[in-house]
């Protein structure tokens, strides 16, 4: 094992690599092959860093010199963007731009070039510093349990869990809330090995787009495009595209053009339109990157703000909210595909599945049994009150023909209900977890259960009373029943 007290230049593995008289050449992330030996001079970018093999918490110089005047240029080292730069011209047409930066406490690390990072950062150029590629755990075993912002120095026990994580169109540049703060915690987390969900909003407190607004509807689809192209989100496992749309605190910009059913089908899909438009959401991430997961956004339960035109069986407003929005999604991809025109439907849907441990429906059973619990509420003609809402959002999923059997995600579940306004701090009962974690443990179309949350990263302390960090008053019991179930 060589150890930090020997010599270190065994840490820089040059950009170029010749093997065979072949020159491996790693362009835009891929590495390719030329064997002209004229062909060497041509290669660019040109990186250089001094020192080659900078020490931990030594200070870094790197330069880098290209053929093109790249714009909006940006430099990530170990995950973390360095945003201050120098650059210059020189009269022999080429460019070179200049950052300095402390080397990370790594054994072995990144450092990536990338352009055109107003409309997602494109790689250009990668260096390698250490014993080999940065490790990423590939040994993991999968779990259902998961987290809402996922605090960095988790310990997951060997285990591949989720994390769900929060952005907004209209803060795409702002500390936090924007891409490049976003980019830094998604290389974390897929570091550890965790499958990231990215939730995009549009605004705080403001969901989606309000309903007809055509320029904050453009200014989404904006960003969900950039999103999708960035080349530091390739890890994103699936992107969620809003949340709780139905209730008014979401859509506090333009109440009175809340988000109805079929506004949301026209942002995901492009439903009511002609099918030849492109302007919607699955469309739009898809011709960036056609692999990751478009999901729905939850709706929220037990909410009376909104309703729908097309009635489920039990007739709640929530459930005729969401049996419409299914509906609609499942009639503009049906739509689309008549046309020619594929992939259209979701590929999943985010479910938010609180419980209700102190729900009237339960009385005589313990706290931590109510996920198991059928709670049908006889004033909501039988509507699921407690964990097992899941069921109802399920049924409604599984009833139409390009939605049944996707996967789901609950991606926010904890025992707060605004009804009650108890926040799990008050009213967690040992136990619960585990009971959830087993009822969803044998419907497979169930993918994940995320808490939320696991700490607010961003300095709201509104959340405290909900984190698996802090773990405040009953939260303490949750906490420790997380860490037991990761190590099952």
């Amino acid at each position: 094992m060589i150890r930090r007290g020997l010599p270190r230049l065994w840490r820089l593995f040059p950009l170029l690599v010749l093997l065979g008289g072949y020159w491996l050449l790693p362009i835009s992330g891929r590495v390719v092959v030329i064997p002209d030996e004229g062909a060497r001079a041509l290669f660019w970018p040109r990186m250089r860093l001094d020192p080659p093999a900078p020490e931990p918490g030594q200070e870094a110089t790197l330069w880098v010199t290209d053929v093109h005047p790249w714009s909006y240029v940006l430099l990530v080292v170990n995950g973390q963007p360095v945003r201050q730069v120098e650059w210059r011209a020189q009269p022999s047409g080429v460019w070179t731009w200049k950052w300095t930066f402390v080397a990370p406490d790594e054994e072995a690390y990144s450092l990536v070039f990338y352009h055109d990072c107003h409309t997602g950062c494109v790689e250009r150029g990668r260096m390698h510093i250490g014993m080999g590629e940065p490790p990423t755990p590939t040994d993991l075993t999968p779990t259902k349990l998961g987290v809402v912002s996922v605090h960095p120095q988790r310990d997951w026990r060997g285990r591949s869990g989720w994390d769900v994580e929060l952005t907004y169109a209209q803060l795409s540049e702002e500390a936090f809330w924007g891409i490049d703060d976003l980019a830094m915690r998604v290389h974390q987390a897929t570091r550890k090995g965790l499958r990231v969900l990215v939730r995009v909003d549009y605004a705080q407190g403001q969901s989606m787009p309000p309903r007809a607004d055509q320029l904050a509807l453009t200014e989404y689809l904006q960003y969900l495009r950039r999103l999708a192209r960035d080349e530091r989100l390739r890890g994103v496992y699936g992107y969620v595209l809003g949340s709780g749309f139905n209730e008014l605190n979401s859509n506090s910009q333009a109440p009175e053009r809340s988000v109805t059913p079929e506004w949301y089908a026209r942002i995901f899909n492009g439903y009511g339109e002609p099918v030849t438009h492109a302007d919607n959401a699955v469309q739009a991430i898809r011709a960036e990157n056609p692999y990751v997961r478009v999901l729905v956004g939850p709706v929220r339960p037990w909410n009376t703000d909104q309703d729908g035109d097309r009635r489920y069986a039990i007739d709640a407003p929530w459930l005729n909210y969401m049996n419409t929005l299914v509906a609609t999604l499942d009639e503009g991809a049906r739509t689309k595909s008549a046309a020619g025109i594929p992939l259209t439907a979701p590929d999943g849907f985010a479910l938010h599945v609180p419980g209700r441990p102190e729900a009237a429906e339960a009385i005589g059973r313990k706290g931590y049994e109510e996920p198991r619990l059928d709670l049908l509420r006889a004033e909501w003609g039988g509507a699921q009150a407690g964990f097992r809402i899941y069921r109802d959002w399920l049924n409604i999923i599984n009833a139409y023909p390009t939605t049944q059997g996707l996967p789901v995600y609950i991606t926010s579940s904890n025992t707060f209900v605004p009804d009650e306004g108890a926040p799990p701090a008050q009213n967690y009962p040992q136990g619960w977890l585990t009971s959830a974690l087993e009822e969803i443990s044998g419907e497979p179309q169930v993918q994940a259960l995320c808490w939320f949350l696991d700490e607010d990263r961003s300095g709201d302390t509104r959340w405290d009373w909900f984190s698996l960090t802090r773990h405040p008053g009953r939260l303490i019991y949750a906490a420790e029943e997380f860490d037991a179930l990761l190590q099952k």
